[in-house]
């Protein structure tokens, strides 16, 4: 066994907490590999895919097309109580920062990704997970870095099981993973 990189060990957590009919949540879809990759793990559940962007939204339905189990949503993901239906979910995925190839002026704010955290751990099913996969190589990651790490460390170790998984050796502030067990 060697270790995961940051994405592929996303996808690992993905397949531990995901089954075929869940509802799962793509918060930040992006480009649609997140969007994809979980549509295809929930064949008989649902995926919503927000994002604050037309473009990540076309860019997710272009790499998406062959899948109907997805509902995309042109907001921002601290809306996402006002989308989901009276099910629980199982997973939510974010991947911070900005779109890649995108407006690199356009980025995740702090406020907005904690309240879409408390939102969806709220829904979220005891056993779930929501995956944060942060990246603080530019000023406003720095920022969002380090208001979602305080944020999470408040957290009662009774509720939830948090881990941050990453490289420590690595040049250039590389990205990470939080991940937030319900317990």
């Amino acid at each position: 066994m060697k270790l995961k990189g940051i994405l592929p060990f996303s996808k690992l957590l993905i397949d531990q907490f995901v089954t075929d009919t869940d509802i799962v949540v793509d918060a930040t879809c992006g480009n649609g590999n997140d969007t994809l990759y979980l549509a295809e793990r929930v064949p008989h559940g649902h995926v919503y895919a927000f994002d604050i962007q037309e473009t990540a939204i076309q860019n997710t339905k272009q790499q998406t097309a062959d899948h109907a189990n997805i509902t995309f949503i042109h907001d921002g993901h601290q809306h996402v109580d006002q989308y989901l239906p009276d099910r629980d979910i199982s997973c939510a995925i974010f991947n911070l920062g900005y779109l890649p190839k995108g407006d690199k002026s356009i980025v995740t704010l702090p406020e907005t990704t904690i309240t879409a955290v408390q939102k969806l751990f709220a829904r979220l099913k005891s056993g779930g997970v929501i995956i944060l996969v942060i990246y603080p190589g530019h000023a406003e990651g720095q920022i969002e870095k380090e208001a979602v790490l305080d944020f999470l460390q408040t957290y009662d170790q009774e509720t939830a099981h948090i881990l941050k998984y990453e490289f420590i050796n690595q040049r250039n502030q590389p990205p990470f993973i939080c991940a937030i067990e319900k317990r």
